[in-house]
């Protein structure tokens, strides 16, 4: 399963391009399933709020996490929700994308759900 939270609809996008299901955090969202979690970059580098929320909840089924972000921020911020959700959970940060990415990213992130979450 593919669980995202999109903003700008970028991250909505990058999950419509993967095969698997896929479901939008909400705030009653309650999973017991590995899922790749893909999120948004929130400020500078900071974890979106519905998704610290949804990991609250939800952090022991997460087998990894793939995070947009926008590289024109600077790379000391780019992709940070990621990079702080993998150190804070101990999961894998399978990729970061600028923006929607490109094609080569949906295909590793495709690689690494079909070897890690579906097992």
């Amino acid at each position: 399963m593919i669980v995202y939270a999109s903003r700008t609809g970028n991250v909505r996008y990058i999950a419509s391009k993967l095969t698997a299901e896929r479901i939008e955090i909400s705030d009653e969202l309650l999973l017991n399933k590995p899922y790749l979690l893909i999120t948004y970059t929130d400020g500078l580098g900071d974890i979106p709020a519905k998704v610290t929320h949804f990991l609250k909840h939800n952090a022991k089924c997460c087998k990894g996490v793939v995070v947009s972000g926008n590289s024109n921020f600077g790379h000391t911020v780019f992709g940070g929700a990621g990079e702080k959700i993998a150190a804070t959970y101990h999961i894998p940060l399978v990729r970061k994308l600028d923006l929607r990415g490109h094609k080569a990213d949906y295909e590793a992130i495709q690689r690494f759900y079909e070897m890690r979450v579906m097992g």
